[in-house]
């Protein structure tokens, strides 16, 4: 980086940590979890971000953002954040990742930490934890399906990009090099989407386990059914078939999940009363 780049960079650099540290840094969100616009999350930190990234080397484009990819940042950002946070609820590290002005760090996270929240969050009654486990599946569940949406029109966007670059003579190589990083922190982003979405799943299905064995109750059946239909989704995900019609009901195998229920192996021992 040069001195110049680094006087612009060090001061923004250190209000963002700053803000952090103060708690400051947290993404404002509207209805179902998308992002709303800010100047602080939408202007100064990715400035600040896309020097840093230029410094590490790292592919940085200037390209002015599409409907469509603004469209799939808003959309993905629920996804990003509660499942892998501190106490379920935000972490400012996330931020910092998507302005890329830190590291990404959602590699670090383990699974236990949302079971580790719901354990520890006061209830009136165990079935409530059930509750709040199903009703954070079904949240995922109804957005994911204009989350894929957005995600296939980007898609779409860089084919258009690629075959217009083809096709078209006399283009700058510097248009070309953008195009390219473009399609590659678009391509980036994607990837977060799908180990966000894997690390929901994984979460879930941990704490329903872990439930089962601390505090039995029926209404786990309903939160299994729930997970059950999340599964193909993560399924596709990993597959990157965000543009694939329907519902996302099926996984494509024609194979149904067993549930735990299905698999589980019961206690039959006979325990005389005294």
């Amino acid at each position: 980086m040069s001195s110049s780049a680094g006087r612009l960079v060090r001061p923004l650099l250190l209000a963002a940590v700053a803000m952090l540290a103060a708690g400051c840094v947290a993404r404002p969100v509207g209805d179902f979890g998308r992002a709303q616009p800010s100047v602080l999350h939408d202007t100064v930190m990715p400035y600040a971000g896309k020097l840093i990234a230029t410094n590490r080397k790292e592919p940085v484009s200037n390209l002015n953002q599409t409907d469509q990819e603004r469209e799939m940042h808003d959309r993905t950002w629920r996804f990003l954040i509660a499942a892998h946070s501190r106490d379920w609820l935000f972490d400012g590290s996330v931020e910092l990742q998507r302005t890329r002005i830190g590291p990404a760090r959602d590699f670090r996270y383990t699974p236990e930490r949302y079971y580790t929240w719901l354990r520890t969050t006061q209830y009136q009654s165990s079935p409530t934890r059930y509750n709040t486990v199903g009703r954070h599946i079904l949240a995922d569940l109804d957005t994911l399906p204009t989350t894929f949406q957005s995600i296939c029109a980007v898609e779409a966007v860089d084919r258009q990009r690629r075959i217009a670059l083809a096709e078209l003579g006399g283009i700058e190589q510097s248009v070309a090099d953008n195009v390219a990083a473009r399609r590659t922190e678009n391509q980036w982003h994607i990837d977060w989407f799908v180990r966000a979405l894997n690390y929901r799943y994984d979460s879930y299905a941990y704490a329903l386990d872990h439930l089962l064995v601390e505090t039995p109750h029926e209404q786990s059946m309903g939160v299994d059914e729930n997970l059950r239909r999340l599964r193909p989704w993560v399924d596709r995900a990993n597959r990157g078939d965000f543009c694939m019609s329907g519902t996302g009901a099926g996984n494509g195998t024609g194979v149904t999940i067993p549930s735990r229920f299905q698999t589980m192996v019961y206690d039959r021992e006979v325990i005389p009363q005294k």
